[in-house]
């Protein structure tokens, strides 16, 4: 396998994690909502550790981002 190659598979695999981010919002935004149904009196002190979670998310996928980027356009 060639340095190109190996470079493009990275940067695909690096840009798999930007999706799997996005699930991963879903799943903390998800959670809130189920445990805020449940227990409405509650929500309002979990609500920073929602945005915890969403940022944390966010966090990984910008990572993923930025390596699929630093592969395709520095790396090389």
């Amino acid at each position: 396998m060639d340095a190109d190659a190996a470079r493009l598979l990275g940067a695909g695999l690096a840009a798999i994690g930007i999706g799997l981010a996005a699930l991963g919002v879903g799943n903390v935004f998800a959670a809130f909502l189920s445990s805020a149904l449940r227990n409405p009196g509650a929500a309002d002190s979990q609500q920073g550790r929602l945005f915890i979670g969403f940022a944390a998310a966010e966090l990984l996928g910008l990572l993923a981002f930025v390596v699929a980027v630093l592969l395709l356009f520095v790396a090389g």
